[in-house]
């Protein structure tokens, strides 16, 4: 994939719902990363270290394959001092709590071109950014 292609951040909840194959929004986000092969997806050290806990809690190996391989697909993008300092301000600003504050100002100190979750409500701290991966279909290809 070319680095010219638009960069899309996945959150942590669109992972485990692809990954974890869960029955009703496994499906649209399944659709969305079909859809966006134009596109260079991106996730975090925050996303990896997110969906590894509980199955490392239950001692889920197979499970934490799936993991690994699917996000060994994807740009991880880095976490430097300036991600934390921007999340600072979108929790002043917007009240989001760390983990969506820290996804939100990785995938802008980045320039994604989209964060695709579920979280209707960081839509408005992301200044449009966010996308409703399980609604918004039409803004994903």
């Amino acid at each position: 994939m070319g680095l010219n292609q638009p960069l899309v951040y996945l959150d942590t909840c669109a992972v485990i719902y692809f990954v974890e194959a869960h029955p009703q929004f496994g499906p649209a986000v399944t659709q969305a990363l079909e859809l966006a092969q134009a596109k260079r997806i991106a996730i975090s050290p925050l996303v990896e270290m997110e969906c590894l806990v509980i199955p490392l809690r239950e001692h889920n190996a197979p499970l934490v394959r799936r993991y690994k391989i699917f996000l060994e697909q994807y740009t991880c993008l880095d976490m430097p001092p300036e991600v934390y300092r921007r999340a600072a301000e979108l929790r002043a600003r917007h009240s989001l709590k760390t983990p969506d504050a820290l996804h939100l100002a990785t995938a802008q100190y980045h320039g994604c071109t989209a964060f695709w979750t579920n979280d209707n409500r960081l839509n408005n701290a992301a200044d449009n950014l966010a996308i409703n991966v399980l609604i918004q279909k039409q803004n994903i290809a």
